[in-house]
């Protein structure tokens, strides 16, 4: 049986974040395929943390500057090690290349990171985004570092593969798209057009795009379409949303600031639209995902779709211009035509892009390629050899001088 390590950015919260839904998406994928996991972080668990336990993983809290790391990877001497995320991969990469060095290094990205926080500067600042910003980022230089250090990574949306190969030139050996996995299943009993009512929202409210898009809607979308479609209501779902979200709650306007809901997709599947104007942003969406997955039509902006839909129709309507944005959910609602033919074209994304059995043995597949292989592609990664050089290795040099320095403290503290 061989021993896959999972070092996790959070403990995974899937009825909390789309992370934590893709967490659970790759846990389970190679829990089909026999592997025994040990999941391990850094960080605390929370009233959301999912039971990894009775999925049959094992946990384990580890510590940033901890020579115990180094101990507890060389007694479990895993075959794969995952990242969730660049910033583990900076933490605790190097460690896992001078334990363990015959383990096969997988990157997780979630999404690109850098391309959300440029973007959101570009957007804060009011200037346009290029790629040509994106790439003179700093953390832009972390996150790429980050993907040539690893054997492998897994990116989500096909607009930032097409964009690591295209402007970052990352060789495509490196690189694996698989984006998030749906089960597909044909015996859901959904609602129908005229047994569904309101429009929804949801975002996670630690997620930045999130609740810059709950301010968008109501300042510049809400008032209008209330004014359209003076009965209807909007409910708007998330965990950890700020107070000043929570302030925006206006029943008597019909925009409802809900907070958390226990059963996301039971709440999808009850309304008629969802709106999801995002400003700014990068991979998958996972709200917008949960639409096709209830047939619920969504209006969203075009950095909320990107990625998604690879050219097929969407299920629904992509627009950036607010007036545009309200006449498109107020069509969306009202036309019943136009709002199955959006069903459709959702349940045509579920099976082309995100079908959990082909996107999953394409990992399995592809993770096997690699291991027989690792020796060889590491050979030709001239870049991953030049940042894996000690020369380069910073962040270890850093992270040896704070353990040294705790280990002082120690002392003078007995």
């Amino acid at each position: 049986m061989k021993n896959l390590l999972i070092i996790g950015y959070n403990w995974p919260e899937p009825a909390t974040t789309a992370a934590g839904g893709r967490m659970m998406q790759l846990i389970r994928c190679f829990k089909k395929a026999g592997y025994r996991q040990i999941f391990a972080t850094t960080a605390s668990r929370t009233s959301y943390t999912t039971d990894l336990e009775a999925e049959g993983v094992q946990t384990r809290t580890i510590h940033l500057n901890d020579p115990s790391f180094d101990h507890f990877l060389a007694e479990l001497q895993p075959d794969i090690v995952l990242f969730d995320r660049f910033y583990t991969e900076e933490q605790f990469g190097w460690r896992v290349q001078n334990i363990t060095p015959d383990a096969l290094r997988i990157l997780d990205t979630e999404d690109l990171h850098s391309l959300r926080f440029a973007r959101e500067e570009a957007y804060r600042e009011k200037k346009p985004f290029s790629k040509e910003r994106w790439l003179q980022q700093d953390l832009t230089m972390r996150e790429l570092a980050s993907i040539w250090r690893s054997d492998l990574t897994l990116i989500i949306s096909s607009f930032e593969y097409s964009l690591l190969l295209k402007e970052a030139k990352i060789d495509p050996s490196l690189l694996l798209l698989i984006p998030f996995m749906t089960e597909i299943t044909g015996d859901k009993n959904l609602k129908d057009f005229d047994s569904r009512k309101d429009f929804i929202c949801i975002g996670n409210g630690k997620h930045r795009p999130n609740v810059d898009a709950v301010h968008y809607l109501y300042q510049k979308i809400w008032p209008g379409l209330k004014k359209s479609l003076p009965n209807a209501t909007l409910r708007i779902y998330g965990a950890y949303l700020p107070e000043a979200l929570l302030q925006l709650h206006r029943p008597a306007q019909g925009f409802n600031v809900e907070g958390w809901v226990e059963d996301a997709a039971a709440a999808m599947g009850e309304a008629r639209v969802q709106l999801a104007p995002l400003q700014y942003g990068a991979g998958i969406k996972g709200k917008l995902l949960l639409s096709m997955q209830e047939s619920t039509p969504s209006v969203t902006t075009r950095v909320g779709a990107e990625g998604m839909h690879n050219g097929l129709p969407w299920n629904g309507i992509i627009t950036d211009d607010p007036s545009d944005f309200i006449n498109a959910a107020v069509k969306l609602y009202t036309d019943e035509a136009l709002w199955s033919k959006s069903v459709d074209a959702g349940n045509t994304l579920l099976h082309e892009i995100y079908d959990q059995e082909l996107l999953c043995q394409r990992l399995l597949d592809a993770v096997e390629t690699n291991r027989r292989s690792m020796e060889q592609q590491r050979a030709k990664n001239l870049f991953g050899n030049i940042l894996r050089h000690q020369s380069m290795g910073a962040t270890m040099y850093m992270s040896k001088w704070i353990e040294a320095k705790n280990k002082n403290q120690e002392r003078e503290q007995e």
